[in-house]
C-alpha cells in the first residue's frame, strides 16, 4: 500500500484524502491540520490527526481534540505527501520535505517553478514519472488541459483562446467577493494560458478571466484553431471515450451550473462533487480549422483524480491508462454522452 500524508485539509485536501481512501493501492497515513476546528473534529472520525508544528500541537492539547504528533513526525511513516495548504505555503513546506527526503505534490496555487513538473493525467502523465516534486495545475487549467488534450490527439491544435468566467470564491468562504460586481482580469493573457503550456505542447494559449458573484462553478468559452479542417459531424463523439469529460444537454434540463451541481448530488457524490468536466453538446461548433465549445468546472473537485494519478506516476506504480482506469473506477467517474 502507498502511504499518503495529506498536509492541509481544506477544500482540496479533504477531497483528496477521501479519494486516496477509496483506492485499493493507497491509504491515508494521517492528515495535518493547523487548528482543532470543526473540520478537524469531523476528520478525526476517519483519519489520524497531526498538528502542523509544535505551536499548533499546543492548540490541540488545549482542546477536546488531541493530535497524535506534528507533521514532521507523520512524515517518518509515509511514501508521499499531498500538500493542499493555502497558496504560498508550499514554497515554505518544500524545505521540510527535502530535509525528510519525501516526495510531495503541490496544488495549482503554487508557482510552476516550485516543482520539477506540472501534471495533468490526460495531457502529460509521463512527465512526472519518478519525479520528487510535482504540481497539479489549477482547477481551470486542469479542465482546459483535459478537453484540449483530446482535441490535440484527434485533430492537432495550433492555438487556444478561452474566456474564463470565474466563480468568486468557494461555497464555504464568507470573506471574499465580489458581491455585486463583475471583475475582469487586468492582464493579458491571464495566468491560465501560460499555465496550460506547462502541461500541453501548444504554440499559443491566450486566455482572459472574468470573476462573477457566484460560488458554484467556473465556465469556459473555448475557441481552438486546429491543425487540419474539421466538419460539424466530426464532433458528434468528440469526448465520448474520455470518462473525465461529460457531455450534457440543455434538452435534459442542464442549462446552467446550478443544474450541473444538482446533477452531482443526484449521482450520489459526497459533497455533490463533479470530478468530470461537463461540456454542453449544443455549444460544440466546428467550421474549417475552428472548433468552439463551452464547458463548466467544479473548482472544488476536478483536480482530485489528478492528485491520485500524480501519486502513481511519481512512485512509478502504474502506467497512464491503468492509473486513470483505477482512479476512475474507485471514484465512480464514468462520463456520459
Amino acid at each position: 500500500m502507498i502511504k499518503v500524508a495529506i498536509n492541509g485539509y481544506g477544500t482540496i485536501g479533504r477531497r483528496v484524502a477521501d479519494a486516496v481512501r477509496a483506492q485499493k493501492d493507497m491509504s491515508v497515513a494521517g492528515i495535518v491540520k493547523r487548528k482543532p476546528d470543526y473540520v478537524a473534529t469531523e476528520a478525526s472520525r476517519n483519519y489520524r490527526i497531526f498538528a502542523s508544528d509544535k505551536e499548533s500541537l499546543k492548540s490541540f492539547a488545549n482542546s477536546n481534540l488531541e493530535a497524535e504528533g506534528t507533521m514532521e513526525e507523520l512524515m517518518d511513516d509515509v511514501d508521499i505527501i499531498v500538500d493542499a495548504t493555502p497558496e504560498g505555503q508550499g514554497e515554505k513546506n518544500i524545505n521540510i520535505y527535502r530535509a525528510k527526503k519525501k516526495k510531495a505534490i503541490f496544488q495549482g496555487g503554487e508557482p510552476a517553478t516550485l516543482a520539477e513538473a506540472s501534471f495533468n493525467a490526460y495531457g502529460n502523465f509521463v512527465d512526472s514519472w519518478g519525479k520528487d516534486y510535482v504540481r497539479v495545475v489549477s482547477c481551470n487549467t486542469t479542465a482546459m488541459a483535459r478537453t484540449v488534450s483530446v482535441c490535440i490527439e484527434k485533430f492537432g491544435v495550433r492555438k487556444v483562446e478561452a474566456t474564463i468566467i470565474r466563480r468568486a470564491t468557494d461555497p464555504n468562504d464568507s470573506k471574499k467577493g465580489p458581491i455585486n460586481a463583475i471583475e475582469p482580469s487586468l492582464g493579458f493573457p491571464s495566468h491560465h494560458g501560460p499555465d496550460l503550456k506547462t502541461v500541453l505542447a501548444i504554440g499559443e494559449a491566450n486566455t482572459v478571466a472574468v470573476k462573477v458573484p457566484t460560488t458554484l462553478m467556473h465556465v469556459h468559452v473555448v475557441n481552438l484553431t486546429l491543425e487540419k479542417p474539421i466538419a460539424q459531424e466530426d464532433t458528434l463523439d468528440l469526448f465520448r471515450d474520455y470518462g473525465r469529460i461529460i457531455s450534457v444537454s440543455g434538452k435534459d434540463g442542464l442549462t446552467s451550473t446550478a443544474q450541473l451541481m444538482d446533477l452531482g448530488k443526484e449521482m450520489g457524490r459526497k459533497r455533490g462533487d463533479m470530478f468530470e468536466i461537463p461540456v454542453w453538446k449544443e455549444s460544440i461548433y466546428a467550421y474549417n480549422d475552428n472548433l468552439r465549445y463551452i464547458q463548466a468546472v467544479h473548482q472544488e473537485s476536478d483536480v482530485v483524480p489528478e492528485n491520485i494519478d500524480a501519486i502513481r506516476s511519481m512512485l512509478q506504480e502504474k502506467d497512464r491508462e491503468t492509473s486513470i482506469g483505477e482512479t476512475d473506477r474507485a471514484l465512480e467517474i464514468r462520463g456520459k454522452s
